[in-house]
């Protein structure tokens, strides 16, 4: 590491931990697992009343997107609320949305480790 100027601080270091803090996941020999934290906060967040407190909260679920199966598809009802020429009318099917994300993120997996041993693709989209 001191040759490509990559320096460790001890102090910043956790060595030997079961489970570590990694970008708001936790992970350990198991896989990785969504933040509790987060997960709580998206659980116990209110009926938004707004577009502001839906952006608040769609941001939030966005980090957990990877916990919920078509996660894009199933927010596009919400999402379109928050289109400028849109006027605000939270309905039914959006409440319905609503606790469907926050019921799949309560449920969430904990997504296994690639088996390097194995065969695996690697698919990117960006160009």
């Amino acid at each position: 590491m001191r040759e490509n100027k990559l320096y460790a601080n001890p102090k910043k270091c956790v060595f030997c931990a079961p489970e570590i803090p990694v970008l708001g996941c936790y992970v350990s020999k198991d896989g990785v697992r969504a933040d509790p934290e987060k997960i709580s906060s998206i659980r116990s967040w209110p009926t938004p009343k707004n577009q502001t407190e839906l952006r608040q909260w769609l941001g939030l679920a966005n980090n957990l997107h990877k916990y919920t199966k078509d996660y894009a598809g199933l927010v596009q009802p919400m999402s379109s609320l928050l289109k400028m020429d849109v006027a605000w009318d939270w309905r039914p099917e959006h409440q319905d949305v609503f606790d469907a994300v926050k019921k799949s993120i309560a449920s969430a997996p904990v997504m296994m480790l690639s088996d390097t041993s194995r065969p695996f693709h690697v698919v990117c989209n960006a160009i």
